[in-house]
């Protein structure tokens, strides 16, 4: 499966932005869907993951409350609304698709599927 991430760019802190992340084939083959950032100089980490059905979300406690996943898996696409932004969001930002058990959908080891990332940068 091939995962294309746009949305990205410059914001403002205190602005939104609104990433979309589109797979080449059916998103309801993976059991969940995550979002993960790779800040400057850091090691890239999870932000939020969703399940199949969109019955349960997870969420880093950096972004819990600021930050929505969502997935519409007629569209094959998996969605991140990101609001209240701050600089420190300021990121590549990475989706990834795969099966990983409950223990595993907040870790990159759970993915076997990434897109290419896309830029976000906050300014302040």
């Amino acid at each position: 499966v091939q995962l294309q991430a746009c949305g990205g760019g410059l914001v403002k802190a205190g602005g939104s932005l609104r990433l979309s992340c589109a797979a080449s084939t059916r998103t309801s083959r993976y059991r969940y869907m995550g979002w993960f950032r790779q800040r400057p100089g850091q090691e890239c980490a999870f932000v939020a993951a969703i399940e199949l059905n969109s019955r349960y979300t997870y969420y880093a406690d950096s972004v819990k409350g600021r930050f929505t996943i969502s997935r519409d898996n007629t569209k094959s696409t998996v969605y991140l609304q990101m609001n209240d932004m701050k600089p420190e969001d300021t990121a590549v930002y990475y989706c990834a698709a795969g099966s990983p058990i409950l223990s595993q959908a907040r870790s990159r080891s759970g993915y076997g599927h990434w897109g290419q990332g896309t830029q976000v940068t906050v300014s302040s």
